[in-house]
């Protein structure tokens, strides 16, 4: 199994490794409740594709400019820096395309004329001419026939065919299936008792979900209610186990009967999974080959980074800022809900297509316990990368249906006792406002590229993960932030006026103000509250200053979600350390 285990994943690297931008630009995902298409792409989404190369074509020239050397040296390097189990892809694309770029580069062409050159950026007829640089002198259209000219003499290069190339050859069909499960589902890889939780960390395991502590019983999983006070084994995974031997009492009747025990479970978007790209990957005065170390974890976590995450993060970061969750505060109030986390997040999840990602939901109403659930889609459901952007918009009436539908699941599934959060849109105003005229990391070793230049290339390719908020035009901003507002009065008006017989119901604001204003008061900058290289998801910091002020507005305000704190804290510390770690 542990050698099929590291062949899927080495192979599930490789085949993201062309997707990369396209998570970044990830718009929503289709609307409903039926499942995601389960045949994945024969080519890649043109559009990604040009995106994927300009960026790519832009790190070969400033590393080649910064290290002065070859375009060949810098391409070598770049490969160089890559995991060694990966490297061999890297080559075989520098193989293919390496030449070309190099002759170009040579020639003094910007990576827009490049990528055009080579077929992988096209302009389709009505449609404008999209670009990242300002253009040539001799005007970009002369420059790409010029370029289009001295590479008739080259062999017609053949396109990377993603999938359905790869997917062909009889060995590897299986692995590709279970991608397409992975992907499909958003349960883990390796999950051998079905249970949904896995002893793994990527590929939708344990940093989505508390690690499993026995994968071969489907009745011990984290989260359940102790099996005859776990007299005998850890039934729910939470390191409290076996019998005190002075009194003859099991430790998990003793330090956890009528503690309020309770897990936490995020039903998000890309925020809520914690998107990031590594400012590093992207900037050459900061690469190295430690750089790129975390890029096989980054990629079959579809780079989401969940155990940093604001909502169920349980590790230190080792991606800037601190880690500080809803999930480690609940444990640290009650250290018998010690890994009893969900996160159930989508990169482009909206209300819409959360009622399908919501079946993914690991939770027995009759024998486990009760959950805080947080229902955070923040910005895709006004967020799209279409021209007419403001139609593609989710409306009230369909906010209305969705959320019912997604509460009235979670009604069925959910234990008595349990809460649920409802958290409104962010008012993305804030993106332009404090990017738009700073540097992207792509442009900082020249000082060429803007944040408005980013928006501005992906929004002409059709990919930007929200038009209506990375644009120059104030008044759509406006008329997107204002559908937000729509959207979050509907999850406002649900939570004060519906009932459900498993949980009680509360709304807060996406606390993004309240952020800012107390990143201020420490000596930040707001722009250091966004992710340097989308340019559009929480960063870590403004992930834990989240965490903050959600725990003191439910302390304040909703005691009794966050149950009483244990008294016996220290005394499962001192026998249990720490609780099998995470």
């Amino acid at each position: 199994m542990r050698g099929s285990r590291q062949t899927f994943f080495n192979l599930f690297c490789i085949l993201c490794l062309p997707l990369l931008l396209k998570a970044a630009s990830s718009p929503p995902l289709p609307r409903g409740n039926d499942p995601p298409t389960t045949s994945l792409p024969s080519g890649l989404y043109k559009g990604h594709t040009c995106v994927g190369c300009v960026l790519v074509v832009s790190v070969i020239e400033q590393l080649a400019q910064w290290h002065n050397s070859t375009v060949k040296a810098a391409m070598e390097r770049l490969c160089n820096y890559i995991p060694e189990k990966l490297q061999g892809f890297c080559y075989v694309l520098a193989e293919l395309y390496g030449p070309h770029i190099a002759e170009l580069i040579d020639r003094e062409m910007n990576a827009d004329v490049v990528c055009h050159s080579l077929k992988l950026c096209k302009q389709d007829p009505g449609q404008p001419l999209c670009h990242l640089y300002a253009p040539p002198k001799v005007g970009l259209s002369a420059a790409i026939r010029k370029a289009k000219s001295i590479m008739k003499t080259s062999k017609d290069l053949k396109s990377f065919t993603g999938f359905s190339s790869v997917c062909a050859f009889p060995l590897l069909a299986n692995l590709c299936e279970k991608i397409k499960y992975v992907m499909r589902n958003k349960l883990p890889f390796e999950d051998l008792d079905g249970d949904k939780f896995s002893t793994f960390p990527t590929l939708r395991g344990y940093h989505w979900r508390g690690r499993d502590c026995n994968d071969k019983n489907t009745t011990v999983y984290p989260g359940r209610r102790p099996d005859n006070w776990d007299v005998k084994s850890d039934s729910n995974c939470n390191g409290i186990w076996g019998v005190d031997p002075k009194d003859g009492i099991p430790y998990e009747e003793k330090f956890c009967k009528g503690a309020d025990s309770q897990g936490v479970v995020l039903l998000g978007d890309s925020a809520g999974a914690h998107f990031h790209i590594p400012p590093e990957w992207m900037t050459v005065t900061q690469m190295s080959a430690k750089s790129f170390a975390n890029l096989p974890m980054a990629f079959t976590d579809e780079l989401d980074w969940p155990q940093f995450s604001e909502i169920t993060g349980f590790l230190n970061s080792t991606i800037g800022g601190w880690t500080d969750s809803l999930y480690l505060r609940l444990r640290r109030r009650n250290r018998c809900n010690h890994r009893d986390l969900q996160n159930i997040s989508q990169n482009g999840g909206s209300s819409g297509n959360l009622l399908y990602l919501i079946k993914s939901l690991a939770r027995n109403q009759l024998l486990d316990n009760p959950a805080i659930v947080i229902y955070a889609t923040i910005g895709n459901d006004v967020c799209n990368g279409n021209r007419d952007t403001l139609a593609h918009m989710t409306t009230p009436k369909e906010m209305l249906s969705n959320v019912m539908q997604a509460l009235r699941y979670l009604d069925s599934h959910l234990p008595n006792g349990s809460h649920v959060i409802l958290t409104g849109l962010v008012d993305g105003r804030f993106l332009w406002d404090n990017l738009h005229d700073r540097y992207h990391p792509l442009g900082q070793l020249n000082r060429d590229i803007t944040y408005s230049q980013i928006y501005s290339f992906l929004d002409c390719l059709q990919v930007s993960p929200c038009s209506g908020w990375l644009t120059a035009n104030e008044t759509l901003r406006n008329l997107t932030s204002e559908r937000a507002l729509q959207l979050s009065s509907v999850l406002k008006d649900i939570a004060r006026s519906e009932k459900f017989a498993n949980f009680d119901i509360f709304y807060m604001d996406f606390p993004l103000r309240r952020t800012a204003e107390e990143w201020h008061k420490m000596g930040g900058e707001p722009w250091q509250l966004i992710e340097p290289v989308d340019g559009f998801h929480p960063s870590q910091i403004a992930a834990a200053l989240g965490t903050r002020i959600t725990w003191q507005k439910a302390l304040h305000e909703w005691p009794q979600v966050l149950g009483k704190e244990n008294p016996f804290n220290d005394q499962i510390e001192a026998i249990f350390k720490d609780q099998g770690g995470h």
